[in-house]
């Protein structure tokens, strides 16, 4: 049997041969709280007042949320002439404030504790490009400035992609995470929130240099987009992303799937609306699983998982009868006990 590390290589791995399904984040360890995150975002936590990050951005995590929040109103928006924007704009000096090596290693010691030989190091890396435009103006705004401004537009982008590269750069010279997770939300639940020509110029090439590097250090990039994103799915593979973590059941994932060929793997597929609810009962949760196991991962490199960008649920029995339903699947179909 293989362990749970060498299970996600293979699920993940073109032509692969996993001996049973992954559950959800199994195989990798979540550490998320490492300098860059520490110094730009603060320690987050549900229910947490609203605070500033180093960007200038108004956050909340309100209860019941599974994620904190930009709250971006006419009042608070950073930037309010886009043409003119480092005059709003102070882009955080990551290598000033995020490079020694003292600043690391209460980080490093978290990572030395994990059992590597069996698990994966997992960092983070949250807020990317497309979400860091639109939580210094909010979307009408960002929207509007695509289509009037685009010169400043890309100019602004450049430099959220330049501190984004520098961000992944510190986290892989220091640590070296086996995977790197990496959060920017280009989509809802029905199409991308622009155009997919405005998105391979504005966004593309940020993510070409970071990823890039990433991807030359030889760390797996997992990618949380829980998005509608089918029609950028081979720019994706361009970028070297090598899990596309999030995928929502929105999107025509067997055909994908089909597309892709194992050129890139697929994780999420749960549907949160049916499975993180308080009211959600047992029968619901499984037979949504259920459904995912048997329309999906059949056809390879396909992770079950709930499409948050971060391991657990908000309710615990989701997690609880989702991991559970996986483990039955794993015995009928592959004979492996939990």
């Amino acid at each position: 049997m293989l362990t749970a590390k060498q299970n996600f290589l293979e699920t993940i791995k073109r032509g692969g041969k996993p001996d049973r399904i992954v559950k959800q984040f199994e195989g990798t360890v979540f550490l998320p709280g490492d300098p860059v995150a520490l110094f730009v975002r603060g320690q987050r936590y549900m229910g947490m007042p609203p605070t500033k990050d180093k960007w200038g951005t108004e956050i909340m995590w309100p209860d019941g949320i599974p994620a904190a929040m930009p709250h971006v109103t006419e009042a608070n928006k950073v930037i309010k002439d886009i043409t003119c924007w480092r005059d709003f704009v102070k882009v955080p000096d990551l290598i000033a404030n995020c490079s020694a090596d003292e600043l690391w290693e209460p980080y490093l010691e978290r990572v030395r504790a994990v059992d590597r030989e069996n698990n994966l190091v997992m960092a983070f890396a949250p807020t990317g490009v497309f979400e860091r435009l639109h939580f210094l103006m909010g979307f009408e705004d960002m929207f509007i400035n695509l289509m009037t401004e685009p010169e400043a537009m890309k100019d602004l982008a450049d430099a959220i992609g330049e501190y984004r590269y520098r961000g992944m750069k510190l986290m892989v010279d220091h640590v070296h995470p086996d995977v790197l997770h990496s959060h920017d939300d280009w989509g809802s639940k029905q199409n991308l929130f622009i155009q997919p020509e405005l998105w391979r110029e504005y966004i593309k090439p940020q993510y070409a240099k970071a990823y890039g590097y990433v991807h030359e250090n030889g760390v797996i990039i997992e990618h949380h987009a829980d998005s509608f994103c089918e029609q950028i799915v081979e720019d994706m593979v361009d970028l070297h992303i090598d899990v596309w973590q999030g995928v929502l059941p929105q999107n025509d994932i067997v055909r994908i799937q089909k597309q892709l060929g194992g050129r890139m793997a697929l994780m999420g597929g749960i549907d949160a609306a049916i499975v993180d609810r308080a009211d959600a009962t047992e029968e619901e949760i499984r037979t949504e699983t259920r459904r995912v196991l048997e329309t999906y991962c059949p056809n390879g490199n396909f992770i079950p998982c709930i499409t948050y960008g971060g391991p657990g649920t908000i309710y615990p029995q989701g997690d609880q009868f989702i991991n559970d339903e996986i483990d039955r699947y794993n015995r009928e179909v592959y004979g492996i006990q939990a």
